[in-house]
């Protein structure tokens, strides 16, 4: 990539992660749900579905808007989750009471149109880009988008001074104080709007999802949409397809439809293996394709567990968000890479490896 096409490339990450911001991170992260499908209908159509994830230079609406600068994660969703930590702090957001989460939590908040709060999400935007960029320019084993999320957040919590997991003296796993509605009073850094120090009762323990975190039922969960985005990924030819339709859904979840399940992090692992377990498509009528939908079942299940794991671990203690689907995908696609490199799996899909 020559300087004038990377200068290009920060240009457009700075005014991703801005927009981010100022839609709010989950609204944007829908419209990545939505280029997501509209970009692999194109190239199902012309029959050329190519692994646009790890490309530094991809084109087409799934690589250079999904998951490029203008609605990729790595920048327009972790843009917008930076901002939100910062405003929580510095735009008069923390109101005591005002209810049991942090409010460096609510992703789905837009943000407006404020230079200082459009220019962290901007920043981040910028950072996540680079994130993706060294990653797969050096061939990481993981989905580099993921990690780009996933470090932004560590990043946002380090820079604006909230704890990395905060759980105190409390068991990281434990989720029974959220059950009997246990409460704590914190003093998280914000101010009221006379000065003073922003007090409030929240929860002790903040799931991600409090109608999603149940062992089993995630379990569940990611079996039933693993084999979704497993059949998906056989009949299409396409790893990318079930998780747009995954992030597409959310859009409900932002409306405020109650328990509609978050599944992105089980259907793109699922639909990889699907595709890597024999290192291509597998035809359809065949056991071969019995055995990838098994196989991709069994992957959507393991990411709803990594998600349900990594939101007790860094999400329900702390204070802003951290993503549990961004980091159980760099798991999961870890996973098939190794997989991949010692030869259980025929190969990788898309997710590079050394």
């Amino acid at each position: 990539m020559g300087v004038p096409d990377f200068l290009l490339l920060i240009i457009a990450a700075f005014a991703g992660g801005a927009f981010g911001a100022a839609l709010g991170a989950l609204p944007a992260f829908c419209f990545t749900g939505f280029m997501v499908i509209a970009g692999q209908a194109v190239a199902i159509l012309r029959g050329n579905i190519i692994g646009e994830l790890g490309e530094l230079t991809a084109t087409g609406v799934t690589g250079a808007i999904a998951f490029g600068p203008v609605f990729g994660p790595h920048v327009s969703f972790a843009g917008g989750a930076a901002a939100a930590a910062y405003a929580a702090k510095h735009d008069g957001m923390y109101e005591p009471d005002e209810g049991d989460y942090h409010p460096a939590k609510d992703i789905a908040y837009a943000l407006g149109t404020r230079p200082d709060i459009l220019a962290v999400g901007g920043i981040f935007g910028i950072f996540g880009m680079l994130v993706r960029q060294i990653s797969g320019g050096l061939l990481l084993p993981w989905d580099p988008i993921a990690m780009g999320v996933v470090l932004s957040a560590v990043a946002h919590r380090i820079v604006f001074g909230y704890p990395l997991i905060g759980a105190g003296d409390r068991g990281l796993l434990d989720m029974s104080p959220f059950e009997s509605g246990e409460k704590r009073v914190a003093t998280d850094g914000g101010t009221t709007t006379d000065g003073g120090t922003a007090q409030s009762y929240r929860l002790a323990v903040e799931p991600w999802l409090p109608h999603q975190y149940k062992w089993a039922n995630v379990a569940m969960i990611g079996v039933v949409t693993g084999l979704l985005g497993g059949w998906i990924a056989i009949q299409t030819g396409s790893a990318f397809l079930g998780f747009g339709i995954s992030a597409a859904s959310l859009t409900f979840l932002n409306l405020g439809v109650e328990k509609i399940p978050v599944t992105h992090h089980m259907t793109l692992p699922a639909s990889t293996a699907a595709l890597a377990v024999f290192g291509g498509t597998p035809e359809t009528g065949t056991m071969a394709a019995v055995i990838a939908l098994i196989i991709a079942g069994l992957f959507g299940m393991y990411g709803a567990l990594l998600g349900e794991v990594i939101q007790r671990v860094f999400y329900a203690h702390s204070d802003t968000h951290f993503d549990p689907p961004a980091a159980a995908i760099v798991v999961a696609t870890l996973t098939i890479a190794i997989l991949a490199i010692v030869g259980v799996f025929g190969g990788s899909a898309w997710v590079p490896t050394l």
